[in-house]
């Protein structure tokens, strides 16, 4: 039997994680679980040594110690951010010597698959990336303005439908209360002066009839159409009132699929499509860590176990 251990990188609560280790431990692979920025240096700990072969040592989270060269795969899921208790420079230069450190060293193990490779989820955030490689790969995308300036925004509202969406779903919170910002349309004439604050991202807005979350994972793809009450734009806002369905993804679509993760070297992604009255599917942004897990009773989709598939395997891509 094979004792080399998956490493799952992640927060603690994490429900999606969770389903990937029962279905793990099921299989009765070893698996160590520990959160990098909560964890590490006071209840986790490495001691990494470089040789021909590249890094060997161990990580010891609690009780429990894991040899570098054993791991046969990283999990990277939702882990806390670097941090240090303390508050000013030295803090910044401890957050900054752990996530090149630990983080350095767990992104460089030999023959370790990647689900997917930390620096890989990070550069495949960047929206306007996905979007011009999309285009690239012929998806359908609609027409998009990434702007600060007032006049040209207000023109491009101005000209067709438009939606507003943010480019990066960071935490966000309304009167000390976690909430998100969802995409939403906006007319020429709402938009003012804020909008020279920052970069904002403004698209057509696409006459669907549902959406789609396409979801793959090493070779597989996973769709689930969502249809949400008529007028909803963003489904994420009204999670209570979504049906899902399981459906087939066009081969096209397939494709592309994995070239797109392909040109971003990710094992994993979640895609988000608008489908119009036609049949057409509209690119909106892939979540190179998007969740997924809701989506298994929900469309009946055996998302868990092709991720325990991929981890148990350990081969890398």
């Amino acid at each position: 039997m094979d004792r080399r251990p998956v490493l799952v990188s992640t927060e603690y609560e994490d429900p999606t994680a969770d389903v990937v280790i029962a279905e793990l431990n099921r299989r009765r692979v070893p698996v160590l679980r520990f959160d990098p920025g909560r964890d590490f240096p006071d209840s986790a700990g490495i001691d990494a040594r470089l040789g021909p072969e590249g890094w060997s040592g161990t990580l010891t989270v609690g009780d429990r110690t894991a040899e570098l060269h054993d791991i046969r795969a990283l999990y990277h899921r939702r882990p806390t951010p670097y941090v240090q208790g303390a508050a000013g420079q030295t803090a910044r230069f401890a957050e900054q010597e752990n996530r090149r450190g630990l983080g350095g060293v767990l992104g460089a193990l030999a023959g370790c698959l990647y689900l997917s490779h930390p620096q890989a989820i990070a550069r495949a955030e960047y929206k306007p990336a996905q979007l011009a490689v999309a285009a690239a790969l012929r998806m359908s995308v609609p027409a998009t303005l990434i702007t600060a300036d007032l006049y040209s925004a207000r023109e491009f509202a101005a000209e067709q439908p438009t939606i507003y969406k943010p480019l990066h779903a960071g935490p966000y919170a309304v009167n000390g209360e976690p909430a998100g910002i969802w995409a939403a349309p906006v007319l020429a004439e709402d938009i003012g002066d804020g909008v020279r604050h920052s970069a904002h991202l403004f698209q057509a807005q696409v006459p669907k009839v549902a959406d789609v979350r396409a979801v793959v994972v090493g070779t597989e793809v996973f769709c689930a159409r969502i249809t949400a009450p008529r007028g909803v734009v963003d489904w994420r806002a009204a999670y209570t009132s979504l049906s899902y369905e399981a459906v087939d993804c066009p081969a096209a679509i397939r494709a592309a699929l994995h070239r797109f993760l392909g040109h971003f070297s990710l094992s994993y992604g979640a895609f988000d499509f608008a489908i119009t009255a036609d049949g057409v599917w509209w690119f909106l942004e892939c979540n190179p860590n998007g969740q997924w897990g809701w989506l298994e009773a929900a469309a009946g989709l055996p998302i868990g176990a092709a991720v325990a598939d991929l981890l148990e395997n350990g081969e890398a891509a």
